[in-house]
């Protein structure tokens, strides 16, 4: 997530930047007593809640971003997550609706501003979000005919405008719809089973324990790059804790809250959780280093954009739908 390194200890002082950045700062510089100023004894007393301010922002910026509002705002989609999951299923419907409808804004105001790519946001959003509905309240099949029906008006959409690069804006655009609407509709076919509820959950905890996972130990034993090329900090040890991380969640939570799970199958599930969040965090990255940018947005103070937060949820979505399939059922 967010162009977040696995872990790459950074032993010179200072982290390497990024929500899961391994960089450690080295020791920090000793002052005199009274410090080097003039102040005196009493001038080093004065300076104790200026030290220590100085020393949070240290350690805020080794983290990579704002850490009070990346808490604060982890809280409160927390809440809305769990709110609109348990009490009302449409309405965690329209969540995935809205996420996906500010995501491709994001992703076309990218495409538009690195790349000049034309691509028509408003047939693009309004299939993307009936794609999301149609997989809830009818299933697979009728998914598919919205998003074929969102490609077409897409092609449709973009021969009012000039026909130069043409075939650059219309591919663009249909990468978009199914990198953002089609994967997260996979959600909502999920969330459709009787069970839904819990289905999710399990598959937003899994998601993010690995994330969990591969920060702890990447942060303290990462020292092998992952995929130097793509994203630098990113460690085979942030990998490894992501995989431990995401297995032993996997198993106790198909064990104990999914009705006719058995732990063996989280086990398998957990394992393909971490693989796929970090395949998707990897492609993501790709993206935005071929845009050369460092977030998709701002919406979201702390973290970036919406779509810095589902870079490791859609690609895992279609996976973990499958494996509820193949485990569990519909």
């Amino acid at each position: 997530m967010n162009e977040s390194p696995w872990g790459q200890l950074d032993r010179t002082g200072g982290g390497t930047g990024g929500p899961l950045d391994g960089g450690r700062a080295g020791q920090e510089p000793v002052g005199p007593v009274g410090g080097a100023s003039g102040e005196g004894v009493g001038g080093g007393a004065r300076d104790d809640g200026t030290a220590a301010e100085g020393r949070a922002a240290r350690r805020a910026k080794r983290a990579g971003r704002d850490l009070p509002a990346a808490i604060g705002v982890g809280a409160g989609l927390g809440v809305l997550i769990l709110v609109t999951l348990f009490v009302y299923k449409p309405a965690f419907v329209a969540v995935i609706a809205g996420a996906v409808i500010v995501g491709l804004w994001e992703l076309t105001s990218r495409l538009a501003e690195r790349k000049q790519v034309r691509a028509p946001l408003l047939p693009m959003a309004v299939g993307g979000a009936a794609t999301v509905v149609a997989g809830y309240v009818e299933g697979a099949g009728a998914a598919f005919v919205a998003m074929a029906l969102t490609v077409s008006a897409v092609f449709l959409w973009r021969m009012a405008g000039p026909p130069h690069e043409y075939l650059r804006d219309v591919t663009a655009s249909v990468f978009a719809v199914l990198y953002v609407p089609f994967l997260a509709t996979f959600v909502a076919l999920v969330l459709a089973a009787d069970d839904g509820s819990w289905r999710v959950l399990v598959f937003l905890l899994l998601t993010v324990v690995s994330d969990t996972g591969a920060y702890a130990v990447g942060w303290r034993f990462g020292k092998r790059k992952l995929a130097p090329r793509i994203s630098p900090g990113k460690t085979r040890e942030g990998l490894f804790g992501a995989v431990v991380f995401a297995m032993a969640a996997g198993a106790l939570s198909l064990e104990f809250l999914i009705e006719g799970g058995a732990w063996w199958q989280g086990l398998l599930m957990g394992l393909a959780v971490a693989v796929t969040a970090t395949l998707g965090d990897l492609g993501e990255s790709m993206i935005k280093r071929d845009l050369g940018i460092k977030d998709m947005g701002t919406l979201l103070p702390g973290h970036g954009g919406i779509m810095d937060r589902l870079d490791s949820i859609l690609p895992t979505a279609p996976v973990v739908w499958v494996l509820f399939l193949v485990f569990v059922g519909s």
